[in-house]
């Protein structure tokens, strides 16, 4: 068995290649700019992991690995585009750093080069890997557009926003786990369980993650803080906040929401902080890992073999970057 650790040093020494051809340069030239960020390679690893619970590493999981990670970028390159971000990991986002066409461009093709690394497997799990893949990618984009969509509306119910964070972020990490675990053999109900461990998990990461985009440290968290905030995302911290605000407190919200003063992430902090909705987001990130890991008891392997994967879902819902 191998640690996360481990698994990504292994993991960056297949990934750090070259994956596009030379010309045009303008057009591939940015998918090596947005690649050599590096990353936290978390799905990548997530599926080599899922894959190693049930047997060894074989050369058709590494590939699902490499193709998860560019699907991964491929999405992040155009939510940064919606989003109208500046920075990702510390650096210029591809739209900012060269222009927005050629940043969807770059995206397009990156999910490309994913499916040509798909391909490369095994015609014994291909179809089924396919299927899970396709699914999933549709449903990241299903979230991606119900997340835009709640910035427009002024009612958003904590279910919708769960539906919708399980669409953008939870079912790839799911799925990340799932490939991993069909490529090494395992069954069905060990692949519905290391499924339902991985959304129940996604959840707490998301949570975890709206979290340090208020409360978290800009030199750390390698993105601009409090920029959910001034896109007027619905995260779990707003939607909690406006159920448990009094009636001034909703006010200075709903005012914040319409307007964009210079202090606007300062004020809206200090709004969450008086509804104590950070110590809220962590009680509810524990909610949802102690239920991720009621699925993850009931993966059948022995409690050895689980061990770094276990690790790693700690180490997830309690970092601050």
């Amino acid at each position: 068995m191998h640690s996360f650790e481990e698994l990504v040093k292994a993991f960056a020494t297949r990934f750090n290649t070259n994956h596009f051809p030379k010309e045009p340069n303008s057009l591939y030239e940015p998918g090596n700019y947005f690649l050599s960020m590096g990353g936290k390679r978390i799905r990548p690893v997530m599926s080599l992991m899922g894959c190693e619970l049930f047997g060894e590493i074989p050369e058709d999981a590494w590939n699902v690995a490499i193709a998860i990670e560019l699907f991964h970028n491929f999405t992040l390159i155009h939510d940064d585009i919606m989003d109208a971000a500046p920075l990702r990991r510390g650096m210029e986002t591809v739209h900012t750093k060269y222009n927005s066409s050629t940043a969807l461009l770059c995206g397009d093709v990156m999910m490309i080069k994913a499916y040509q690394y798909l391909n490369k497997i095994g015609l014994e799990h291909l179809k089924a890997v396919l299927e899970v893949f396709n699914k999933t990618a549709a449903e990241v984009c299903e979230g991606q557009q119900l997340d835009m969509d709640f910035e427009q509306q002024s009612n958003v119910l904590l279910d919708d926003y769960l539906h919708m964070i399980s669409l953008k972020t939870s079912v790839l990490l799911a799925a990340s786990l799932q490939l991993g675990a069909i490529i090494g053999g395992a069954g069905e109900a060990n692949c519905k369980n290391i499924y339902a461990f991985g959304l129940h998990l996604g959840l707490a990461f998301q949570i975890q993650d709206d979290y340090l985009d208020a409360f978290g440290d800009p030199e750390k968290f390698g993105k601009d803080v409090g920029g959910d905030i001034r896109q007027n995302k619905k995260t779990f911290l707003l939607l909690h906040a406006l159920q448990v605000a009094t009636p001034a407190q909703k006010a200075t919200i709903e005012s914040l929401m319409q307007t964009n003063p210079p202090d606007k992430v300062a004020q809206m902090l200090a709004v969450f902080k008086a509804c104590n909705v950070d110590a809220w987001a962590k009680e509810l990130k524990e909610q949802y890992l102690a239920k991720a890991y009621e699925y993850f008891d009931e993966i059948a392997v022995t409690a050895a073999r689980k061990t770094p994967l276990k690790d790693l879902a700690s180490f997830l819902i309690q970092r601050d970057y």
